[in-house]
């Protein structure tokens, strides 16, 4: 058995979930509204406040669905109730960050400015504190999206591994390298 599947998902008073007939998972709640498909194989049911996530065999295939569906549904409760926040540090002189509504206009050390278009669904804000690193923070319900444009940023410029300089997430640890050692 899955060890997270088989884990009852809690649903909180301001949630509501509701199952289609062509298999089409919905949650409601206070930061808005999520849909995700489910592969016709697996049940859901809903007891009292939870929702239990079931497989019809111990095939390998409705094994790894299993797991999967019910971390899905998980995020999108999780999601709809609380949200997710996901920051990231721009190390580098002369690195900056602006967010103008849904644009976020980066400045990392190329010729030119960088204008990425953020989607309507997360909101980003950028902070630029006196003797600071900026920090962007992107806050939204869908955490599948807001992993997809986090991990584009950074691709932009991703962390070099002598002096740090890049577009890296708040509390992450690089693994540094030690540069040329002098010859004696």
């Amino acid at each position: 058995m899955s060890r997270i599947g088989k884990l009852p998902i809690n649903i909180p008073k301001s949630v509501t979930i509701s199952v289609s007939k062509d298999n089409v998972v919905t949650t409601k709640g206070p930061l808005g509204e999520l849909h995700q498909e489910i592969h016709p194989d697996i049940t859901i049911e809903l007891q009292d406040n939870h929702l239990i996530v079931s497989r019809p065999t111990d095939e390998k295939r409705h094994r790894s669905m299993h797991g999967l569906y019910r971390s899905l549904i998980n995020n999108m409760v999780i999601g709809v109730s609380e949200g997710f926040t996901v920051k990231q540090e721009f190390v580098g002189v002369g690195y900056k960050a602006e967010a103008k509504g849904q644009l976020l206009e980066m400045s990392l050390g190329y010729s030119h400015d960088i204008v990425f278009q953020i989607p309507n669904e997360i909101s980003v804000e950028a902070v630029t504190d006196r003797r600071a690193n900026p920090i962007v923070t992107l806050k939204s319900c869908d955490k599948q999206l807001l992993g997809h444009v986090a991990a584009k940023i950074r691709s932009l410029r991703s962390p070099e591994p002598y002096k740090g300089k890049g577009i890296k997430f708040v509390n992450e640890q690089l693994r540094r390298k030690a540069g040329k050692s002098a010859s004696v």
